[in-house]
Order: structure tokens, then sequence, then C-alpha cells
């Protein structure tokens, strides 16, 4: 018989360490129940004895233990189990306690009193990542046919942050991204889904400062018709969306107050009510969250909730500026140019002194404006190479307020640079004027007259807003 899609094999055996004897029968039944063989140990002495005496491919243990805490055992298992999943049994409402768990290694929390339905998804997704890990050391086929997975670079504060994804990708633990702009947060939270047990269900990306604020509750936990004006129909959120899978909360720092709180609780309760609803519904997500400013500074003034930061912030991941890693940059360059020129057939080189220029520039866009600036560098060019001044890092820099390194090394004119861009700009429209009303308004005639190509008239008509 094939077992059906997303089921963890029939033959796996578990755990079992709490010194309570209703909650180890509750959760050996349960698994009994999902084919799960199990073990049951009363403190750590015992849990030790078994785990040197058989294998086991999961692990649930109690937080308080009459000879320890759980994360002993969590800590014990990670360095002589490292591939088994261990789940710690907290007590309801010990947010702390949870957290802890997760810091320390554990796979995923379970709160007393037991819900069943949170506890069988939780084990599913634990035998899944351990059938993943076997697959893998028989030899079985990637996650991905690109190990990098779109995160290019051989500096090494990227090779440490595939690391740390491969690692965060075996747990269930929130998990906070901070960078600037355009340095692939969201890229890096994908990664942590795809390559985790998680893979097969959905990857929901929410930017928290797009929604409005008197929407967000509905958005985020969904409404049942005519609980509120304009609620036409039941509407499932986006925690729904996500059921299985992962929640990404882009620029979580823009969340108002009021949705804090109820973000909050649906953290820890694992529970969300649909707005009009008088029940909940359990829900099962990764929360992966975002954002480009300081959320301990947001906290210490109080625009940010702490007990939600700390929620959050269980383990912290940075993605490095493109100017701390400048040696990706032809790496870069040259994965971006064969993304932008894929349906023209033709790639453009990039001269050496545009390389250079490149290599210079602080780019305070990131890989963001590394990619603009190549794509408006394409235009621009002859098609076949792309030179220094095609790349226009002069202009980019005064657009973002960034300081001109390259273009300053470039133009060589120090403070009297700005004025006289001004002065050709100038020029340039005026220039292009004349050659459209001598050519009766034909594009292609006018582009033959200044004697530029047809795309870099089309980039000029639009840089200089010429009607």
């Amino acid at each position: 018989m094939t077992r059906a899609a997303g089921k963890p094999p029939s033959i796996s055996t578990a755990l079992i360490v709490d010194d309570e004897a209703d909650i180890r029968e509750l959760i050996e039944i349960t698994l009994l129940r999902m084919g799960v063989r199990t073990e049951a140990a009363a403190d750590l002495a015992q849990a030790r004895a078994l785990l040197a005496e058989h294998h086991f491919d999961f692990c649930f243990t109690d937080m308080r233990l009459p000879d320890g805490s759980g994360i002993e055992l969590v800590h014990e298992v990670q360095k002589t189990c490292p591939g088994m999943p261990i789940a710690v049994i907290t007590a309801h409402g010990n947010a702390q306690a949870a957290v802890e768990s997760l810091k320390a290694g554990a796979f995923d929390f379970v709160s007393k009193p037991v819900d069943l339905a949170i506890l069988r998804k939780l084990v599913e997704a634990g035998l899944r990542l351990k059938a993943g890990d076997a697959s893998a050391a028989l030899g079985g086929a990637p996650t991905t046919a690109d190990d990098s997975g779109g995160l290019l670079g051989r500096d090494p504060s990227i090779e440490h942050l595939r690391g740390l994804i491969e690692r965060l990708a075996r747990s269930q633990a929130p998990v906070h991204i901070c960078g600037e702009s355009g340095t692939g947060k969201e890229l890096v939270a994908r990664l942590i889904h795809q390559r985790g047990p998680r893979a097969a269900a959905a990857f929901v990306p929410v930017n928290c400062g797009a929604i409005p604020g008197e929407l967000m509750e509905s958005e985020f936990f969904g409404h049942l018709k005519g609980s509120f004006t304009g609620a036409l129909r039941d509407k499932s959120g986006l925690f729904q969306a996500a059921e299985g899978g992962t929640l990404f909360l882009d620029e979580v720092a823009d969340l108002p107050l009021h949705m804090q709180v109820k973000l909050l609780r649906a953290l820890q309760e694992r529970r969300v009510r649909q707005v009009g609803s008088e029940s909940e519904m359990p829900v099962n997500v990764r929360i992966i969250s975002a954002t480009h400013r300081d959320l301990a500074a947001l906290v210490a003034s109080g625009q940010f909730r702490q007990d939600l930061y700390y929620r959050l912030n269980v383990i912290d991941v940075r993605t490095p500026p493109l100017r701390e890693r400048r040696g990706d940059i032809p790496l870069l360059a040259a994965s971006i140019l064969e993304r932008l020129s894929a349906d023209s057939g033709q790639r453009p080189q990039l001269d050496a002194d545009a390389l250079s220029m490149l290599a210079a520039y602080d780019f305070p866009g990131n890989v963001r404006e590394l990619e603009n600036v190549l794509e408006r560098a394409i235009t621009l060019s002859d098609g076949l190479r792309i030179g220094a001044a095609d790349l226009q890092l002069r202009a980019a820099a005064r657009e973002t307020g960034a300081p001109a390194t390259a273009a300053a090394a470039f133009a060589n004119t120090g403070d009297a640079a700005a004025p006289l861009d001004a002065r050709i700009e100038e020029i340039e429209k005026r220039a292009i004027r004349e050659a459209l009303e001598k050519s009766r308004y034909n594009k292609t005639r006018a582009a033959e007259l200044l004697g530029m190509s047809f795309r870099q008239l089309r980039y000029k008509l639009k840089k200089f807003q010429i009607d």
C-alpha cells in the first residue's frame, strides 16, 4: 500500500520522557495510532539508559524532571544523537521555557495540557525531517538542483549564512532576520523553509507595513461573513493560508501595538480566532520575521513589545550588506546579467573599468541596487559591452544620498561635479528635443541623429521625462 503524501513512515520509534504517568500514556496512545512505536522514561536516568540501548527517531521530554531539566537532555541529544528531533513539553503559558528550549536546539515544543491535533502535526513534521536526513545519507537527491538556492557568493559571511540556513531548517524555532534593505532577507527565509520538513506546504510572505491597520486582524486571522461591514463571505487569513508551512513577516517592526498583542497570543497558544467567531482554531505555522530596523532599540523606546520581541527573536540571523563582501560582486553581476539578458539570447560583458567601479561603490541599496544599476546599463550599452559610463553610478549615488566613492574616483571633479552634471543634463535634454523636432518625433530617426541606439534614447526620454 502506498503511504499518503505528507505522512511519516509507519515504522518509527519515539522516546517519551515525563514523570507524569497520564501524560506519558496520552502521548503513547496518540503515537501508537500514528504507527509509531514508543518507549517511556520517568526521569533523566531512565532516558539516558534507553538512549544508550536503542535507536529512536523522535523524542519528547518534559521540561521539569525529578532528577534534572529537559534542557539537559536536549543538549545531550544534540551531542550524541544530532539527527534526532527532540520536542520539549512545557507548562501552559510558560513562553520563557519554550524559548529557552528552542535556543538549546529543540526541534519544537508543546504546552500542557497537550493538544492532540498539534501533537500529531509536530510528530509528522519531525519524522519527515528524520526521513529526509536518512534519504540524504543514502545519497538521495538534494532539496533543490542548486545547492546555493540562489544565495550566491564565496565570501566567508555567505558561507556561514548558508551553513546557518541548513541548521535552522532542521528546527521549528522562530527566526528573526535582520539586515539592510536589498540584502536578501526574504531569500534567506525561503531557503530555511525549502530546506526543512515544511517544504511541501506553503511559504506565505506578507509585508506588515503594507496592510491597513483596520484590516490587519482580518488579514492575519480571517473573518466570518457579516462580522463587519463589507464582510460578504467567510475569508481565511494568512495563518490559515500558511497552515503546515511558513509565515514570513517582512518589516515586522511596522506592526501597530494592538496587533502585536494579538500576534503574541497566536504564537504562544498556536491558536487563532477569526473576526466574528466565538471559538479558536489550532494552527501549525512556523514564523520567520525580518526587518531592516533595530528591533532592540524599538523595544527600548516602547514602540515594540518586549515579550513579542523575545518570542520572535529566538534565533537571530544577519544578512551582510554588499559592501562587506565586495569580492562577490563579479559573481553576482555575472548571474544578474545572465538572467536579465535571457530573453535576448546575448549577454553583455562588463569591461574591466566597469567592474572596478562596481567593486569600489558602496551600494547602499545592496544586491537590489546592483540589479537596478545593471538593468539600466544594459539599456544604455551597445548590447555587447558595458563600460563604466553605462553604469551611471554618480547619478545613482545622488538619487540614494549615498557617498559616491567610485563615482568620485571616476569623475575626479571634486565638489564641482554636481553642478557640472546638471549643466550636462540640460545640454542632453536640449539636444534630444531638437533631434525629435528635426525627425518629426520619429524616435528611430532621432536616435540616429544623436548617434545613439534606440534603447539609449528610450532610456533618456524616460529619465528626463520628455513626452
